[in-house]
């Protein structure tokens, strides 16, 4: 079974930074894709990135381009999400999750019910 795991939730003012991570392990094929979604008290869980570990393939949510950034270490089996630029509205639960996909896949959306695997969430609070 595959498990993804998150960390490196946290407080921070707005303006600031923080980087999560997600730790992937137990897949069974080369090619799958990491998404970070977030769920906002009250609001439905949005997809916020995504990539691809065989080719770096990604894909942002408007909100978030050009302030986030997806990367992969495949060495390590570990995706991050830097975030920059935080704002009060980024303040959610960030869930990581995982799914299969095919080699020459690539992500055109960021849906809850594409993904298989999710870890149980780190909090992010953005907030003087």
């Amino acid at each position: 079974q595959v498990q993804v795991v998150e960390s490196g939730g946290g407080l921070v003012q707005p303006g600031g930074s923080l980087r999560l991570s997600c730790a992937a392990s137990r897949f069974t094929s080369n090619f799958y894709a990491i998404a970070w979604f977030r769920q906002a008290p009250g609001k439905e869980r949005e997809g916020v990135s995504c990539i691809t570990t065989s080719d770096g393939s990604t894909k942002y949510a408007d909100s978030v381009k050009g302030r986030f950034t997806i990367s992969r270490d495949n060495a390590k089996n570990t995706v991050y999400l830097q975030m920059n630029s935080l704002k009060a509205e980024d303040t959610a639960v960030y869930y990581c999750a995982a799914r299969y996909v095919s080699r020459l896949w690539v992500p055109r959306s960021i849906e809850v019910n594409d993904y298989n695997y999710w870890g149980q969430g780190t909090q992010v609070t953005v907030s003087s």
